[in-house]
């Protein structure tokens, strides 16, 4: 395995990225692994390394550089840090918006089409908590590349806006799949059945599953929230997804 940190130019800056690929058999489909509101963590680049373990390009690139912050986690333990670490994670989300998590995608995209080791034709997404809606809301962005994406416990997917994700997933030529936590007041219970119904009713080429009893991040091993069985489901479930679309 090969792997790298480094800044990559963006039209706002510089996000700095972390990227990890198999050291031969290239070149690879590219993954970009979006984050979850906790920000970049050597957890985060643990599953990094999973999905490019099994023949994937993985980007994974710091939403939070415009703002100066890299590393949230993990969070103190004494209530009022506390308190100010999760203001300050809830105010990082804010400041991000789709238009600007596409741009830093493009800036992703255009890094791995100038390496030998990267097959940018051929793209998945994968996105946790607020970045569920992100990964799928880049397959409507870059149709031409774009050929699978995944919500994990994502947020706000569906919503009255026209960059909805419910609604920019229909009408692609990709693949996609939810993951829902049965447990999530950020996409509760009740709105899985309306998504998979509007997704079906579009003809779109979904999977929208219920993990029982799971609860928010359940897929981390540091959260508290951590359901080993789930979360290994849910590896199987986007493994299959993108051998099904990434492959040659």
């Amino acid at each position: 395995m090969i792997e790298r940190q480094l800044d990559i130019a963006t039209p706002d800056g510089a996000t700095t990225t972390f990227i990890v690929h198999p050291d031969r058999d290239g070149p690879h489909p590219v993954v970009l692994f979006l984050m979850d509101a906790p920000a970049i963590r050597e957890e985060l680049r643990d599953m990094a390394r999973r999905l490019a373990s099994v023949g994937y390009y993985v980007m994974l690139p710091n939403l939070y550089y415009r703002a100066g912050v890299m590393e949230l986690w993990p969070f103190p333990t004494e209530p009022a840090a506390l308190e100010a670490a999760r203001e300050k994670m809830f105010e990082l989300m804010g400041s991000l918006s789709p238009a600007l998590v596409m741009s830093d995608c493009a800036a992703m995209l255009a890094f791995a089409g100038g390496d030998e080791a990267a097959d940018a034709t051929r793209v998945g997404t994968v996105g946790y908590c607020m970045s569920g809606p992100y990964a799928i809301q880049a397959a409507g962005a870059f149709p031409d590349r774009v050929r699978a994406a995944a919500s994990i416990h994502g947020v706000s997917l569906m919503t009255e806006a026209a960059d909805s994700p419910h609604r920019v997933a229909r009408d692609r030529d990709a693949s996609f799949y939810f993951g829902c936590a049965q447990i999530d007041r950020w996409f509760p219970e009740e709105m899985i059945p309306r998504l998979a119904a509007d997704l079906a009713a579009h003809g779109v080429d979904a999977e929208v599953e219920t993990y029982p009893g799971a609860e928010h991040g359940f897929v981390f091993p540091q959260r508290p929230a951590y359901d080993r069985a789930s979360a290994e489901r849910h590896w199987e479930r986007v493994l299959a997804l993108f051998r099904r679309r990434l492959s040659a």
